[in-house]
């Protein structure tokens, strides 16, 4: 059970690598900050069918200032971030937009040491190091 994040992640690069083939396929003809909001509409039905089937939902009057502040940031984030990115998609191709849009993996981890005082290992320093040099030589490569 010590790892089973480690399954979840591997299912979250498996949809997010769906998302960018599909997102791409979808957007010919149509704005994409339009695409976005029917994406979102999509997310929020299978989302609320999902909490229904799995009884997980909840009240909200638990949730605390903190809770509050942070996923309305976070959904803002999501928000800006879809939109980016499906313009970035309807405007290159998906094989070159998603590995510069997994930057985000380093900033993640940039982020995590300023803001949650985490300390990545000299190993997960090196992978990091990785990923940045493989975005730079992609969005190097004209």
């Amino acid at each position: 059970m010590e790892h089973t994040w480690f399954y979840w992640a591997l299912a979250s690069a498996f949809f997010a690598a769906l998302t960018a083939i599909f997102a791409k396929a979808g957007l010919q003809g149509i704005d994409s900050d339009f695409a976005t909001f029917i994406r979102t509409l999509v997310i929020i039905a299978a989302l609320a069918a999902f909490l229904s089937y799995a009884g997980k939902w909840q009240g909200v009057g638990s949730f605390t200032a903190k809770n509050w502040t942070f996923l309305v940031l976070s959904g803002l984030a999501t928000g800006a971030s879809w939109l980016a990115y499906f313009k970035a998609l309807q405007m290159g191709e998906a094989s070159k937009v998603a590995p510069v849009d997994k930057f985000s993996i380093v900033l993640v981890a940039l982020f995590a040491v300023v803001f949650l005082k985490e300390r990545p290992s000299s190993q997960e320093w090196l992978g990091i190091a990785l990923i940045a040099g493989g975005v730079l030589t992609l969005a190097l490569k004209r």
